[in-house]
């Protein structure tokens, strides 16, 4: 998983505690990270239909749905797209010992782990949300954080 799935994430997170549309800058100067890179996430975000872009002096960022309908996996298949995390080259057909391709109907155990694998972790994905984790944020760091967020945010930078 790409390192902008996190970026995103917490840019959504973000988003919730805003009034007003964000700045991509805006949004890289809070998390401290590059903000051409934070864009071509905000970017996938927009493409996913996510969060949209606000044009104007006032614009930035905001989000598209509410909160409790973006699901994690939303978000990492914006970023990292919707392919399995894990993909079968048939390596088994490979080698002095190779398996000819006709013995090769069905996947093969790796493959099939790797396949449950994958669904179940999509699904704990599909699970959980952006207002989840907005409430766990909440509860891990106090009531106030969001709204410390939100005071940050408004604030103009100078």
């Amino acid at each position: 998983m790409s390192g902008g799935v996190e970026w995103a994430l917490h840019c959504c997170v973000v988003l919730t505690s805003a009034d007003e549309p964000v700045p991509a800058t805006r949004l890289a100067e809070l998390h401290d990270v590059s903000a051409s890179y934070l864009a071509k996430q905000l970017q996938a975000l927009s493409r996913a239909g996510l969060v949209r872009s606000v044009q104007g002096k006032a614009g930035g960022y905001v989000l598209t749905r509410e909160p409790a309908s973006i699901t994690v996996l939303d978000v990492v298949e914006a970023i990292d797209g919707p392919g399995p995390a894990f993909v079968c080259s048939e390596i088994r057909q490979r080698g002095p010992l190779a398996t000819p391709p006709e013995a090769c109907v069905g996947p093969c155990a790796i493959t099939r782990a790797m396949s449950n694998a994958d669904a179940a972790w999509r699904e704990s994905l599909r699970a959980v949300t952006i207002a989840d984790l907005v409430q766990s944020i909440n509860a891990d760091y106090g009531p106030r954080t969001m709204s410390t967020v939100a005071t940050w945010l408004s604030t103009p930078t100078p």
